[in-house]
């Protein structure tokens, strides 16, 4: 007997419902990415996407096991290799020549990387190994970064279907074949929230931690193929509801502060499966995801994921200035035609046309390889023809002196120092040596540069105490004095909740706290605190300016020795030298308003706390800023290596006017 409550999928096994799930997906990304403000956790529509894609997957392995107790491996990847590739490379291309037109030129090296990665099918991977933030706000983003996900389902696509034909072939039970994948989403779940405490953006990029999301949807397919009213009637509608609601409190309540992927990530998860799992019930959520613009949106939503990324980056570099809302949200809009072109005469032709599904795998595995190379070799090509371009102007600037009020040099010189290229490698000397701690070293010892018998001044902070080592070494040693160094990545000098990317980050305080022991224990001359003052540092308090000072001010309570702190210097918000890169003869383009540069609660937090105090804070920021606006460029000197910290070049600069600020605090010592 028919259920007539209960619309049934025709024998292609298409389900339209699935085309809306796919329609929410595309379109929580898509706004997401043009800024929509009332969508903050729109990432998650990439999550949705992979549910749908390991039911799908899953079905249809199942299928070909039960029809024929084997799988035909070869005729598997090529089909996937025709509905996932043409388009695939055919985006990856356009955005390549793009960007020789519209990208600075100084990120062709960048997107050269990402594209061979892209085009070896492992942009996750690179991503992750270059601790990339999805989630956070970024100047110069990748154009190939939504690729990430492509990796993933791509990586889950060579795996899964070996370890479907294993268990089916060994045990041939549908009991212990969903034990196994059980196990296996288990398994990947724990590793996806520990990882996303110890090592965030690998979390979030690699297979092994994203594969549990896949899973479920096969989990939801097996358990479909065994009992396709295994739901019920009664529950179908209220469970497919219920998948909405969790979706959509994952799109409208999470944001770039959620720790993501995490446990977090079962919220999307879970919901996409129950929608999946409650099947076609008139009474549900059926209508509505198959209503005809839903089935269109999703019938393109892999072209329109793969368009809407690039056009939107592009389109921010080409324009100048921060782009409003409402051209976002039309370039948003105008890749859904784009996209539609695309699924038109690229998508949807390759991956029916007779050439390939007549012939053997082979062909079609062979035509993929080639477009492979084609890519590598094209990206090749393109960074070649970048590498070529001059990066300053045909004329020098004066050598840099500080000792005013900076004139920012208006182009960029051909003397520079360091060059452009060179600007993200203009480290202080405290790097190489390993006295830069990394994340999970709590060595408290420190290094010393000097005559240890010397009056000793100690730097104590992260990276933005680290970057005044050549403006303080400079200073100290001819001066007579040795400098021992204590500076640890992301682990600010404030007693605050230390978080780096989200996550805990305890091996901070234990650190700092360590450090401060062995300072009371053998007191220096001077110990010169710096931090920066980034809100990111500690969600929750970024609003807050006396928390900041109360924070500072545990530290600096805490020094039993005389102490000095930086003011920290000015937060440029985009790495200017790319900007240069594309501004060789206007370099006030990359300037920063002084207003915007140096605002900010943590920054007053810490001028409040020293001032309570009667701590000298040593203010620098009037030799890096004019009344109006923070330059790029100071004489022939680069001021920045990224976006907030100092070029070595322009420290070691620093050091007369620092050693004029820290010497009345500082005794005698016997080069002074």
């Amino acid at each position: 007997m028919v259920d007539r409550a209960r619309a049934q999928p025709d024998h292609s096994g298409f389900r339209a419902d699935i085309q809306g799930l796919r329609a929410i997906a595309v379109g929580s990304v898509l706004l997401y990415h043009a800024g929509l403000p009332f969508l903050p956790g729109g990432y998650v529509g990439v999550d949705v996407f992979f549910v749908i894609s390991g039911f799908l997957i899953t079905s249809h392995l199942l299928g070909q096991l039960e029809s024929h107790g084997t799988l035909r491996f070869g005729e598997f990847y090529a089909r996937r290799a025709r509905r996932i590739l043409p388009a695939s490379f055919v985006v990856l291309a356009l955005s390549v020549a793009a960007a020789l037109i519209w990208y600075p030129p100084l990120l062709m090296k960048d997107l050269w990387a990402a594209a061979v990665a892209t085009a070896l099918y492992v942009p996750n991977y690179f991503f992750a190994s270059a601790n990339s933030d999805y989630l956070a706000e970024s100047s110069n983003p990748s154009l190939f970064q939504h690729y990430w996900s492509l990796g993933v389902e791509e990586q889950f696509y060579l795996l899964w279907p070996v370890l479907l034909a294993l268990v089916w072939v060994l045990v041939r039970s549908r009991r212990a074949l969903v034990g196994v994948l059980m196990a296996v989403v288990a398994a990947s779940f724990a590793l996806c929230v520990w990882l996303t405490f110890a090592a965030q953006p690998w979390a979030f990029f690699s297979l092994p931690s994203r594969a549990w999301e896949l899973g479920v949807g096969g989990l939801v397919a097996v358990l479909l193929q065994r009992r396709p009213g295994i739901v019920g009637e009664r529950w179908a509608a209220p469970l497919g509801w219920a998948g909405i609601a969790a979706m959509a409190a994952s799109v409208f309540l999470f944001s770039s502060e959620t720790l993501f992927p995490g446990a977090a990530a079962a919220l999307p998860v879970l919901g996409t499966a129950a929608v999946i799992a409650a099947g076609e019930s008139r009474r549900g959520p059926t209508r509505m995801l198959s209503a005809r613009g839903m089935v269109f949106l999703g019938t393109i939503s892999y072209s329109l994921y793969l368009v809407h990324w690039p056009a939107l980056v592009l389109a921010g570099t080409a324009l100048p200035g921060e782009q409003p809302l409402w051209t976002t949200l039309g370039i948003a809009i105008a890749c859904v035609p784009a996209a539609w072109l695309l699924y038109r005469f690229v998508e949807d032709p390759v991956r029916r046309t007779p050439l390939l599904t007549k012939r053997r795998a082979r062909v079609t595995l062979v035509g993929a390889l080639a477009g492979s190379l084609a890519c590598l070799g094209l990206a090749s090509a393109a960074y070649a023809v970048a590498d070529t371009r001059s990066l300053h102007a045909e004329r020098a600037a004066s050598s840099t002196v500080i000792a005013d009020a900076p004139r920012g040099t208006d182009f960029v010189p051909d003397n520079l120092a360091p060059a452009l290229r060179d600007a993200r490698d203009s480290l202080p000397e405290v790097y190489d040596d390993g006295c830069m701690l990394g994340i999970a070293s709590m060595d408290a010892e420190g290094c010393v540069y000097g005559d240890p018998a010397a009056p000793r001044i100690v730097l104590f902070g992260d990276s933005h105490a680290a970057q005044w080592f050549p403006a303080l070494e400079g200073f100290a040693r001819p001066a007579g004095y040795s400098v021992e160094v204590h500076t640890k990545s992301s682990c600010p000098v404030a007693d605050i909740a230390s978080l780096r990317r989200g996550a805990p980050y305890p091996q901070c305080p234990e650190w700092r706290d360590a450090v401060i022991d062995r300072i009371n224990a053998s007191p220096p001359a001077l110990v010169l605190v710096a931090t920066y003052t980034d809100p990111e540092l500690a969600p929750g308090v970024d609003d807050d300016a006396e928390t900041w000072a109360a924070a500072f001010g545990r530290t600096l309570d805490a020094i039993d020795a005389p102490v000095a702190m930086m003011a920290d210097t000015p937060d440029m918000r985009e790495d200017p030298a790319p900007c240069l890169s594309a501004h060789l003869s206007d370099a006030a383009a990359c300037a920063q308003p002084r207003s915007v540069a140096l605002e900010g609660p943590a920054r007053e937090g810490e001028a409040a706390a020293a001032a309570e105090r009667g701590i000298p804070l040593v203010d620098l920021n009037e030799y890096l800023c004019d009344a109006d606006a923070c330059p790029p460029i100071i004489g022939n000197t680069l001021v920045y290596r990224d976006s907030h910290h100092l070029t070595a070049a322009i420290s070691g600069d620093l050091a007369g006017v620092l050693g004029r600020a820290l010497q009345p605090l500082l005794p005698p010592a016997s080069g002074g």
